[in-house]
C-alpha cells in the first residue's frame, strides 16, 4: 500500500515536471519574436548591414578609412535611441545580393542599406516605416543625347544596373526596347558608363546623386520614373526589434535629428530636393 502511494506521488511529480517543461518550451517557441531584440539589449550592440561603396549613404573614406554617410549616421542615431547613450553600432558590409541572406543567417540584426521596400522582399523580411523617398532615375554623361526614359527606349540603347536591385524591373517595364547590362556594384556600373559600355545607369536618385557629385562629367536626367522608398529590414517575424526601430525612427523625425541628417548629406547636392526625399 505504501509503495502504491509512493508510486502515485512520484508519477504526479513527473507529470507536473513534464507539463512545466512542455509549457516552457511552448513559451520559448512562441516568444521567438523577441529573440533579436533581447540579443541587442543584452549585448548593448546592434549589428547593421550597410553599404561600403555608396556615396552619401554608406562608403568607406579613402582618406580616413572610416565609414561615413547618411545611413551610417542614421544607424548610430537609431542605436542610441534604442539602447541608450552606451549603445554601440557595429557595421558589416552588404551588397544587393548578400543583404537578405546575411540577415536570414543571423549575421545581422538589421539591414540599413538603400533597400527598396517591395512586395517580393516582404516575403523574406519585414520592413520598417520608410526613411528615404527614393525613386529610380537615370544618370548619363553630360554629353549624352539621352534626357529621359523615353530616349532610352530604343533598340541599341543599353541601360546599366546593379544585380539584385529593382532598377532592372523598372527599365524592362518603362523602356522595354533597351538592353539591360548588369554589374555587381555601383563602382562597376559607373566605370562601365564612363567607358561607353552603356548609355545610362539606372538606379535610385539618391545613389546617383552621390556618384554624380564625384564625377562632374555625369549628371541625372529625366527626374524619377518610379517612387520606391527605402526601409530598414529585419528578419521575418522579429516584431519586437521592428517595433523598436519604428519607435526610434518616429522619435528622430519628431525631434528634428532625422531632418538634420538628410540636410547634412543631401542639402548641397545640385538639383536634389531634400523635402521630396525625406519622410
Amino acid at each position: 500500500m505504501k509503495h502504491t502511494k509512493l508510486f502515485r506521488k512520484v508519477a504526479a511529480l513527473l507529470f507536473l515536471l513534464l507539463t512545466t517543461v512542455s509549457l516552457s518550451a511552448c513559451a520559448v517557441e512562441s516568444d521567438n519574436s523577441v529573440r533579436v531584440y533581447n540579443h541587442v539589449k543584452s549585448s548593448k550592440t546592434i549589428t547593421w548591414g550597410v553599404k561600403f561603396d555608396t556615396a552619401l549613404f554608406g562608403i568607406k573614406s579613402v582618406k580616413t578609412n572610416k565609414l561615413e554617410g547618411f545611413e551610417i549616421d542614421l544607424a548610430r542615431l537609431l542605436t542610441k535611441e534604442i539602447l541608450g547613450k552606451d549603445g554601440k553600432a557595429k557595421f558589416i558590409e552588404v551588397t544587393a545580393q548578400t543583404k537578405i541572406p546575411q540577415l536570414k543567417n543571423n549575421n545581422l540584426d538589421a539591414v540599413l542599406a538603400t533597400m527598396t521596400i517591395t512586395d517580393e522582399r516582404k516575403k523574406s523580411v519585414d520592413f520598417s516605416t520608410p526613411y528615404f523617398k527614393a525613386g529610380t532615375s537615370l544618370m548619363t554623361k553630360t554629353s549624352s543625347p539621352i534626357k529621359s526614359i523615353k530616349d532610352l527606349n530604343h533598340n541599341g540603347r543599353v541601360a546599366i544596373v546593379v544585380k539584385g536591385t529593382t532598377a532592372a524591373d523598372d527599365i524592362a517595364r518603362l523602356a522595354p526596347k533597351a538592353k539591360i547590362r548588369q554589374y555587381n556594384d555601383y563602382g562597376a556600373c559607373t566605370n562601365a558608363l564612363l567607358a561607353g559600355q552603356g548609355d545610362a545607369v539606372a538606379t535610385d536618385n539618391g545613389i546617383l546623386a552621390g556618384i554624380a557629385d564625384q564625377h562632374k562629367s555625369l549628371h541625372l536626367v529625366g527626374g524619377t520614373v518610379a517612387v520606391e522608398p527605402y526601409g530598414i529590414a529585419v528578419e521575418k517575424g522579429q516584431t519586437k526589434m521592428l517595433e523598436a526601430i519604428n519607435k526610434a525612427l518616429k522619435e528622430a523625425k519628431a525631434d528634428g535629428s532625422y531632418h538634420k541628417l538628410v540636410k547634412k548629406w543631401f542639402g548641397n547636392i545640385p538639383g536634389f530636393s531634400v523635402k521630396e526625399a525625406e519622410y
